[in-house]
């Protein structure tokens, strides 16, 4: 029996990060949160350019949070990491672009006013 203690933790130092990294970490995010709020509450941008700056910054916040808080690629081996997150990534927007081609289409395939009026005239059905 050995009479050095068995140290269990399976991270080092390196995955884990330090204070400094979570600190830095911390004020980049709340600096990318306060620049997106700052430009919408004092109207310094309107419209398409507004909303790319914001998803801009969103994207920036995504990638400081797995860096500095996830600590995606700091691991030995960050490839099984990495494309768990890109498929994530996939699937996600599959499902929302999905959906916005789905509500674009039925948004446009949608019977006029005259249409459903014909129809409620042809069926016998009467509102009240």
């Amino acid at each position: 029996m050995s009479s050095e203690p068995h140290n269990t933790s399976t991270h080092t130092e390196a995955e884990r990060g330090t204070l400094g990294s979570y600190v830095v970490g911390f004020i980049l995010s709340l600096l990318f949160t306060v620049i997106p709020y700052y430009l919408v509450t004092k109207k310094t941008l309107s419209g398409q350019a507004l909303l790319i700056t914001i998803i801009g910054f969103a994207v920036l916040q995504l990638i400081i949070q797995m860096v500095f808080f996830l600590h995606l690629g700091r691991e030995p081996k960050p490839r099984w990491n990495l494309l768990f997150f890109v498929s994530t990534l996939g699937i996600i927007l599959i499902v929302v672009l999905g959906s916005l081609w789905i509500m674009t289409h039925l948004n446009y395939n949608i019977s006029p006013l005259e249409m459903n009026n014909e129809l409620i005239k042809d069926e016998g059905i009467y509102r009240e």
